[in-house]
């Protein structure tokens, strides 16, 4: 709270007596011997801090003297002079900032007490103090300052108007922020407990009689009192109860029956709003969605003093939110229309959003709208152009508006005034700057069309009857490059049409003709109609074959252009070929070199013959396919989902590799009748060492729906390939599970992606984000790898609404220093992307823009030869010929061919047959015997074998 009387009491200790108290310190220590200095360490150690803080001090002052709109900067300023205590340069960059800036109710706060505590009482200081305060209300709608605004102004009652002055000042508040629902009642109860002190003080003493006058005094104090409380219950205010409490205590006859009814009324209002106002209580900082939503609420209610006070509330937590203060200078635009009240708004919102063109140039246009002093809008114009606009355009729109303001000022019946100069040397202004000063910095105009001068010629020709001015614009206008566009022409052509003669229009149609190359079938047509309407036989002959010999020229160049394209497209489609031929030799080359390995490979394998015959010597190797199996089925299902081998028999030391292969599940073949791709997803990147996959996702995936099967899927030595697929009961449950993409499985980020055949589908590709630019979203590269998603929240929300955070991270979850954030609007964007750029975190300087992805390469996604080959049908030998590994594993005595007529002579039934392997059933067949009940063991089949 402020002082009261002539003392000073802050919240914060007053920096000059905090420095003559250290020195009373420092001399007692003296006295009692313990020495003034203190160690050299610790003056060494506050010398450096006090070196270091200073060179921070220079720069930002420095970086100020180049942008002095770097709102971070200044606050880091004052906050670095406030803890060295250098109150004169603290002065000065508070005073600096406050002319760019509307300063927030903290920073006015310590600015307040800091000066409060530095006054000694008199009169001319304490005026001071309340200037300072009057700057700090217009800013914002500040409870807390109007509060202690009302509290410093009573010390000054015993000054001559004293008393009248601070009761000026609680209705001032009292109308600013006294319908605040949570913070207006604790002005009101100050209110009432002033006048309540003020009527203790007219009391008369114990058992006097008060004299008439005396008496007067009290029942007008009485009558106040009565009034404070009368018009606070009529009001909605949270803990309005107690309030009726007190006023039924204090009064003695109770409260009236009117008091009663308007306090009713104000509860049922208050109960109305209640949930908006628990909204806000529960919901973080902004809060600009549920304020969003209590505006529109109170809008349609149609009290525009409770509009206004939300709207205020709103923005004193959201005062960098453009669309926010647009809608209330619209609102107070179209309803209220009071001067005063409109013009500060328009003020405060390009003071809190100086980058924002449309709320300059809804400011310029409420300054004509009110009448304002001509030098006043040109003052804000000239504002507006120092603001850093973030767009070319920008400047371009803010120029328009500016010169149709001068324009409207322009009486063009007296020739030659003083505001028609003005508004001339405005256009030649105009032009000079957006040529020098917005070129230079966005390496453009910003007006490819040359609109401000084409609006300058139709002034010129339409009020100032200035065909000859009209006409030079246009011809600089048409050597910026805007000869060869049709429109451009047919414009200039319907200004002298319109207030020229026709020998102009005939040669700006004859220019057109010569120039034109985007539509020059138009303009052609347009010439002969005019010739048609206007011009006399040899004018007619003329237009005819001026457009004939263009017209044919144009045929001939587009004749090359497609020449030129085809030729083009023919070398691109010659290297393409040449790329193909480059790598299917180094294909060739690649399958020779194998080959040969191979051939070294088979000196080894003579050694594995064994009681079994010479055909099981290839046991001991890979068991992959023969000459009677589908080998290439078996291989494709290898690499893809784990299926069961055909059965083989195995040779005595074969048990070892059983065992080896025995660590991992195989499905049985019925699971793959059962697939079922629109109910599956596939997750890769898994960890190579996950244990018991199966199950792991199981569990990951247990939310989403009813799991039916999960298919790993492994190598030929039973390692975990780092991918599976998950089917599901329903198809509703995939969008469930793709919502699971990037979740943490094993230290690593699982992947999950729609299941889709791509060899009938060879051109699909899963990309979850954007490649186009997203104006609502802001890249942020140069992060810290120990940057965390809340961390880089909590940064962002400062400059808006955060709907979602993605770091950027490698396949095995790391992250790279790169990430995504998406905001509600492209307004909070931009203003993230301004005040977060080159700033640092953890040391780390951040480099921040406007979400633009790289374009995907699509067109190299299937190769014609890739798409050609999954067409052709698959070859008996494979892509690699006849190899070793599919010849036949099976013993001459069981080797028959699997035809219908077998299967029928072994009474097995068809889902048995098709769950055992054709070894198996080709094996039993032979034998004569029945299809087991259950899997044989090779003893059994041995023993089978053996029986002749």
């Amino acid at each position: 709270m402020a002082a009261t009387g002539n003392e000073g009491e802050t919240l914060l200790p007053d920096i000059e007596e905090e420095a003559e108290e250290m020195e009373r310190e420092m001399e007692s220590e003296e006295e009692e011997g313990m020495g003034v200095e203190n160690s050299e360490d610790e003056e060494d150690d506050t010398s450096e801090d006090e070196r270091e803080n200073e060179a921070e001090i220079q720069r930002l002052e420095e970086q100020l003297s180049i942008n002095a709109f770097d709102y971070n900067c200044h606050v880091d300023l004052i906050k670095l002079l406030r803890q060295e205590g250098k109150l004169h340069r603290l002065r000065k960059a508070r005073q600096k900032m406050s002319e760019l800036f509307p300063l927030t109710e903290e920073i006015w706060l310590d600015w307040l007490k800091d000066e409060i505590g530095l006054t000694e009482g008199e009169e001319a200081e304490r005026e001071k103090i309340y200037d300072l305060f009057e700057k700090a209300v217009k800013d914002y709608i500040c409870p807390d300052i109007w509060l202690e605004y009302a509290q410093y102004s009573i010390g000054g009652m015993g000054a001559s108007g004293g008393m009248d002055r601070a009761r000026a000042i609680f209705e001032r508040a009292l109308t600013a922020v006294g319908l605040h629902m949570t913070k207006g009642a604790a002005l009101w109860e100050a209110y009432r407990e002033f006048e309540i002190a003020i009527l203790s003080t007219l009391q008369p003493p114990p058992g006097s009689v008060p004299s008439p006058e005396q008496q007067e005094q009290l029942n007008v104090q009485l009558e106040r009192i009565h009034t404070l409380f009368k018009r606070q219950l009529a009001i909605p205010l949270m803990d309005m109860e107690g309030t009726y409490t007190e006023y039924s205590d204090w009064a003695d006859e109770g409260a009236p029956e009117t008091v009663t009814q308007h306090y009713k009324r104000a509860l049922q209002q208050l109960e109305k709003r209640r949930p908006y106002e628990e909204a806000l209580l529960v919901s973080e900082p902004p809060k600009l969605g549920e304020y969003q939503s209590y505006i529109d609420y109170e809008m349609k209610e149609g009290d525009p003093a409770r509009v206004q006070i939300v709207f205020e509330r709103a923005l004193t937590e959201n005062c960098l939110v453009p669309d926010l203060w647009a809608k209330y200078t619209a609102y107070l635009d179209r309803q209220l229309k009071i001067k005063e009240l409109v013009l500060s708004c328009h003020e405060r919102a390009v003071r809190n959003c100086p980058w924002t063109m449309g709320l300059w140039k809804s400011y310029l246009l409420a300054l004509e709208r009110h009448k304002a002093e001509h030098h006043t809008v040109s003052d804000v114009f000239e504002k507006a152009l120092s603001a850093g606009f973030i767009q070319a355009t920008d400047y371009v729109e803010i120029w328009q508006s500016y010169l149709d303001y001068l324009r409207r000022r322009v009486d063009f019946s007296k020739e030659g005034s003083r505001e028609l100069e003005e508004l001339r040397a405005a256009f030649s202004r105009s032009l000079d700057y957006l040529k020098q000063d917005v070129e230079e910095r966005f390496s453009e105009s910003g007006d490819l069309s040359c609109t401000i001068m084409q609006i300058w010629a139709r002034i010129e020709a339409l009020h100032c009857k200035n065909m000859q001015k009209a006409r030079e614009l246009w011809d600089s206008i048409m050597t910026k490059g805007n000869a060869k566009y049709a429109n451009m022409w047919l414009e200039y052509y319907n200004l002298e049409r319109s207030y020229g003669d026709a020998v102009h229009c005939r040669k700006a149609l004859h220019r057109a003709v010569q120039c034109t190359s985007d539509y020059p079938e138009h303009v052609c047509e347009v010439l002969l109609t005019f010739e048609r309407v206007e011009g006399s036989l040899e004018d007619w002959d003329a237009a005819v074959q001026k457009t004939e010999s263009r017209l044919n020229r144009v045929q001939e160049q587009r004749a090359k252009v497609a020449e030129r394209e085809a030729l083009i497209a023919q070398q691109e489609e010659d290297r393409a070929e040449q790329r193909r031929k480059v790598k299917a030799e180094k294909k060739a080359q690649k399958k020779n070199q194998k080959s040969n390995r191979m051939g070294d490979k088979r000196k080894a394998e003579d050694k594995c013959e064994d009681e079994w015959g010479e055909e099981t010597e290839l046991a001991c190797k890979r068991p992959r396919g023969d000459g009677d199996f589908d080998s290439v089925a078996t291989e494709e299902q290898m690499e893809t989902e784990r299926v069961p081998p055909p059965f083989r028999p195995e040779p005595p030391g074969a048990q070892r590799n059983q065992q080896a292969t025995s660590a991992f599940k195989m499905p049985d073949a019925a699971s793959f009748e059962q697939r079922k791709d629109s109910n599956s997803v596939f997750v890769s990147n898994l960890s190579f060492n996950l244990e018991d996959p199966e199950d792991k996702m199981r569990d990951a995936f247990k939310g989403c729906g009813t799991v039916v099967q999960v298919r790993p899927v492994f190598t030929a030595k039973g390692a975990f390939r780092g991918y599976c697929y998950v089917q599901f009961e329903d198809e509703l449950a995939v969008q469930e599970a793709l919502k699971l993409d990037r979740q943490e499985v094993g230290g690593r980020p699982m992947f999950v992606s729609p299941c889709v055949d791509k060899s009938k589908n060879p051109e699909f590709k899963v990309f979850r984000y954007n490649t186009s630019m997203e104006k609502h979203k802001i890249f942020i590269s140069g992060l810290p790898f120990t940057c965390t998603k809340e961390k880089l929240e909590e940064l962002c929300r400062e400059h808006g609404t955060v709907k979602a955070v993605r770091l950027v991270t490698n396949r095995s979850g790391k992250p790279k220093g790169l990430a995504y954030v998406e905001f509600e609007n492209e307004a909070q964007a931009s203003q993230a992307v301004l005040k977060m750029d080159r700033t640092k975190l953890d040391s780390h300087t951040l480099s921040v823009a406007i979400s633009n992805p790289p374009a995907r390469n699509l067109d190299a996604k299937v190769t014609p030869g890739r798409v050609l080959g999954a067409m052709m049908p698959r070859q008996l030998q494979g892509a690699r010929g006849k190899g070793r590994t599919q010849v036949s594993l099976l013993p001459r005595s069981l080797h028959r061919q699997n035809t219908p007529e077998a299967k029928a002579e072994n009474g097995t039934t068809t889902k048995e047959q098709d769950s055992m392997s054709d070894g198996m059933q080709a094996g039993l067949a032979a034998s004569g015997v029945s299809a087991p009940a259950k899997p044989m063991s090779n003893e059994d089949f041995a023993r089978l074998l053996l029986k002749k």
